[in-house]
Order: structure tokens, then C-alpha cells, then sequence
């Protein structure tokens, strides 16, 4: 039966070339703009370690003086590195690292290749296993080597592939500025999408560093440094040294259970207490323990930009779906004759029902196709302006199938009324005006 109304709404549009092809078009462009301001949003508002954020924790102190001291308002947002190195030291979660960004001059060993700046990341060895990033070649550095300041080094497969064709390059020797490395580990494809663990330098959907290194070995060759930097009172001239009253680092934690969880708030504001009294900390306990899911709410990394347009999308397909009812409530209406023989017939009113949908979701359907390539086109245009997500709003298999079911849905709801009324019209009164 499904064949025969197809059959009958193929029929009706060539009848109607110019009605079929207005409905078509609006759906298509409530579509377009709905599905590229969607896939925007679901790029960047995606869960960017699946199964592991809920595990994985942020931790803040507050280590300001009492200038400027407002009562219960937020700590800053990184460590120092005093209590980063503490934190680390005494290895109360079942993972923890510490970190920064920087950047790096590399100088290959290919004459052809003249020297270049990469990004990189100073890091503590927990931070491979921790964010489950995956190796193409080799594994990691251990708590063994950050302890020993070993010159060792992670690089990112595009860099591999410039650098050395692709090949394993594990035991190979690379130059950071100054300084020879040894390669240890060649990562596989990684972006984490928000890039949740720095969110203070490309507002967290900037690539991934290329390069990944010990962070006690580069403050031994006083490498360069990037992001935000809060410094209070006197930091004796350099604000990376140990001492320096200055919060820079990024430090995140492994704890496994609620149970974990909790201890590990607990010995926070123990941690807190005991610098206090020591004199370090001057402020009330005040302390701050988010997972990644909180951490990218509380920061906010989905543009506020992105949201209003994808709601604007969305006010825009309604306004789309309005217009498309008129007009098959028009185009039902006035078929209202050629219904009511058939009613005349035996056909019953869901029979016309039914009808009158398959026709309304045919229209749907092909408004989804025509909409898919104006998303693609939409898509297209975003990746040319110059945001740093730019290059993420592709569309993904789940876009694609949501395309076609929203398009689907879309027009099926557009049709329920004009179907409705259409099933209502009296045969005889037909009959009769016939």
C-alpha cells in the first residue's frame, strides 16, 4: 500500500511542479542552516575523552595573598608550581599530572628542512595513560625519567611524517632548540575535541602540541612558555621558578571512585590547611575539584556565538515548517474533490490520512537531500573563517542520519494538520457541489 500513495504523491508533484518545488525549498533551507549550526555545536560541546571525562578531575587551590580578597570567590584557575610539584610528590590520586604549554624550535636532520617552531607540552608522565593517548610507535616516559630530568621526547604523527616519512622513529635522535632528544614514542592521530585540559591559550579547540616532553626537563633548559600567568607579590625576578608566587600550571587528576573523590576534596583542603600554617597561604581554605564535564561548563568553551545561531537555525526551519504547512494545506484542501471519491469509494479517512502523509514525507525527504548539500555548503563557509574551530565542522555519520530523520520529522509534523483536514472533508458535500 506504502507503493501506491508513493506512487500517488509522485503524480501530485508533477501536477504541481512549482507548489512541490516552494515546499521543497523551504524545507531544504531549514534544514541547511539547522544542520550546520548543529554539527558546529556538537563539535565543540562533545565529550572529549568518552568514558574517561567523569574520571578525570581538576583541582584548584587558593594560594593568594589577602589583597584583594573577596569572600568565597573562585580560586584561580591553575596551580603554582609549588603545589603542583607537592600535589605530584605525594601521589594521593590514582593518576595525576602537571603541565604547561610552550613552544619549541626544532631543527631537522634533513638538509632540505630548514628549522621551524612547533608546539609543545611539558608534562608529567601520567598524562599518556591518563587521557588514553593512543601510540603509533613506543610508548611514554615514566615517573622514573621526569624524576631524573631525562631528555626524552613524544612527538605527534604529523610530525613523524614530516620529519622522518612516517617511519618508526623510536630511538631516534631530535633537536629542541639547544638540546638533543631521544624519541621514545610516536603518538597516533589525537585531538580531543574540546581541548579541555588547556583551555588558556586557543579557548581549548586549538591542534594538538607536536611535541611532548618531560616538564622538569624543561625548566632545566629554561624552555619557552605559553598561556595565562596570575602572579601575586614578589616572584624574585622569574616566574616559572619554584618558589614564585605565581599560578601557571595546568594539573590534572585520576581518582577512580565517588569514594576517591571525596577523600581527595578532603586532602585538598587539608593540603590548604597545613600551608596556611606554614605561612604559604594566607586566604580561608577554599578549594575547587571539577571533572571535565564541569570543567568545560564552568569555562564555558562552547562559544556563545555558536549557541545563539544553531536556536536562531532553529527558529528559522519553524518559520520553514509554517510556511510549508500553509502550502499543503492548500494543496490538500483543493484536492478536496478528487478525496471525496475516493471517500465515496470506500476509502476510509485513515486511508486518506495515510495518503497524505507518505506525500508530506516524500517531500521531506527530498528536502533533506537538498538540504544535506546546502549543510555542506554551510559547513564549507565556516571552515574559511578564522575561528580555531574552523577546520572541526565537518559533518560525521550521526549528522548525516540525523539530517535526513530531522528532514523526515520535519515534514511528517508540517503534514499531521493538512492531512488532518483533509481526511474531514465529506464525501457527499463533494458529490454534491460536483
Amino acid at each position: 500500500m506504502f507503493g501506491y500513495y508513493f506512487n500517488l504523491a509522485l503524480r501530485s508533484f508533477r501536477r504541481n511542479k512549482v507548489l512541490t518545488a516552494l515546499m521543497v525549498l523551504a524545507i531544504a533551507l531549514g534544514i541547511g542552516a539547522s544542520m550546520t549550526t548543529l554539527t558546529v555545536f556538537h563539535v565543540l560541546s562533545g565529550d572529549p575523552l568518552p568514558g574517561r571525562s567523569q574520571m578525570l578531575f581538576h583541582p584548584q587551590l587558593d594560594a593568594q595573598s589577602m589583597s584583594g580578597y573577596v569572600a568565597g570567590e573562585e580560586p584561580q584557575p591553575q596551580l603554582t608550581r609549588y603545589d603542583a610539584e607537592a600535589l605530584l610528590r605525594e601521589n594521593k590520586g590514582d593518576r595525576q599530572a602537571m603541565m604547561t604549554g610552550g613552544s619549541v624550535s626544532i631543527t631537522p636532520q634533513q638538509q632540505q628542512l630548514p628549522p621551524f617552531l612547533a608546539d609543545a607540552r611539558y608534562t608529567s608522565a601520567d598524562m599518556f595513560p591518563m587521557f588514553a593517548m593512543p601510540f603509533l610507535f613506543g610508548n611514554a616516559w615514566n615517573a622514573g625519567e621526569d624524576q631524573a630530568h631525562a631528555r626524552v621526547t613524544v612527538i605527534s604523527r604529523s610530525l613523524n611524517d614530516k620529519l622522518f616519512g612516517g617511519a618508526d622513529s623510536v630511538g631516534r635522535t631530535l633537536r629542541l632548540d639547544t638540546a638533543d632528544f631521544t624519541i621514545v614514542g610516536v603518538l597516533d592521530e589525537w585531538r580531543p575535541t574540546p581541548k579541555f585540559y588547556d583551555v588558556f591559550g586557543q579557548r581549548g579547540y586549538g591542534e594538538t602540541e607536536q611535541v611532548f616532553l618531560p616538564f622538569s626537563t624543561s625548566r632545566d633548559l629554561k624552555m619557552d612558555r605559553n598561556g595565562s600567568m596570575d602572579c601575586w607579590g614578589d616572584n624574585g625576578g622569574d616566574p616559572t621558578s619554584p618558589t614564585a608566587p605565581c599560578a601557571w600550571i595546568q594539573y590534572w587528576v585520576q581518582l577512580d571512585s565517588p569514594d576517591k573523590v571525596s577523600a581527595y576534596r578532603q586532602y585538598l583542603a587539608n593540603y590548604s590547611d597545613q600551608q596556611r600554617t606554614a605561612g604559604r597561604f594566607e586566604r580561608p581554605t577554599n578549594v575547587r575539584l571539577r571533572d571535565v564535564t564541569e570543567w568545560m561548563d564552568f569555562h564555558r568553551l562552547v562559544p556563545r556565538d555558536v549557541a545563539m545561531q544553531m536556536w536562531l537555525a532553529f527558529g528559522f526551519l519553524l518559520v520553514c515548517l509554517l510556511n510549508t504547512i500553509g502550502l499543503l494545506l492548500a494543496k490538500f484542501l483543493r484536492r478536496g474533490s478528487e478525496i471525496g471519491v475516493r471517500r465515496a469509494l470506500g476509502a476510509t479517512r485513515s486511508a486518506v490520512f495515510r495518503q497524505c502523509m507518505v506525500e508530506a514525507g516524500t517531500i521531506g525527504v527530498c528536502g533533506g537531500v537538498l538540504g544535506l548539500g546546502l549543510a555542506l555548503l554551510g559547513l564549507w563557509a565556516v571552515r574559511q573563517q578564522p575561528v580555531d574551530y574552523a577546520d572541526l565542522a565537518r559533518l560525521d555519520p550521526a549528522m548525516l542520519l540525523l539530517t535526513f530523520a530531522l528532514s523526515l520529522v520535519a515534514s511528517l509534523l508540517a503534514g499531521a494538520l493538512p492531512a488532518w483536514r483533509a481526511m474531514q472533508i465529506a464525501p457527499a458535500m463533494q458529490l454534491k457541489s460536483q
